[in-house]
């Protein structure tokens, strides 16, 4: 795995002040929204290939920014114990993260990036991610949804993830228990 020029981990809520601190040097990329299908990554990262999926767990899928977005809320994550958030592990290539940090709307501060544990058959790896930076609330597009159920479904999704994804007033993963997430993941990272 290659070096990169973030060094920064940030633990803790996203919508309030850091807890912790942490240096260390991360490549990977988990993506939890559009970014989950493959072959859109392929068109916006075509230099980073994707190694696998994951969970991030005790974080929940939402939406945030609903003034932000120009089809309603957009997605993001939050921590919140007991819950988890399927992803997709891309090993991000020098090239590709600023044409990662254009699409996600970086120069209109719409997001920041991250650092977070992920789950995967590999073990515990850190990957950074997009959060939305602003309040937790709106409404997303049905298009938007649609999009988002569409890229969990092309990432091998456990079965209805992507209908939990539609469910937008509904926690994701509530529709699984814990020991039933981690068994999803791995029958999902086996089948990659």
């Amino acid at each position: 795995v290659r070096g990169s020029r973030l060094q920064v981990v940030i633990n803790g809520p996203f919508l309030g002040a850091p807890r912790a601190t942490n240096l260390c040097e991360v490549v990977l990329y988990a993506a939890y929204g559009s970014n989950l299908d493959p072959r859109q990554m392929l068109e916006r990262a075509p230099r980073s290939p994707a190694l696998g999926a994951g969970w991030l767990t005790n974080w929940r899928l939402t939406f945030a920014g609903e003034d932000l977005g120009w089809e309603g809320a957009l997605a993001t994550v939050v921590e919140d114990p007991g819950h988890s958030v399927y992803v997709m592990v891309y090993d991000v290539a020098p090239e590709d993260e600023p044409l990662l940090d254009h699409w996600e709307g970086s120069e209109l501060h719409l997001h920041r990036k991250l650092h977070a544990r992920v789950q995967t058959l590999r073990g515990e790896e850190t990957a950074w991610l997009y959060v939305v930076d602003a309040y937790e609330g709106g409404l997303p597009s049905a298009r938007y949804l649609g999009i988002i159920s569409e890229a969990a479904r092309a990432a091998g999704a456990p079965y209805m993830y992507d209908v939990a994804v539609v469910a937008a007033g509904v926690s994701l993963l509530d529709f699984y228990t814990d020991a039933d997430v981690m068994a999803n993941a791995q029958l999902t990272l086996h089948e990659l």
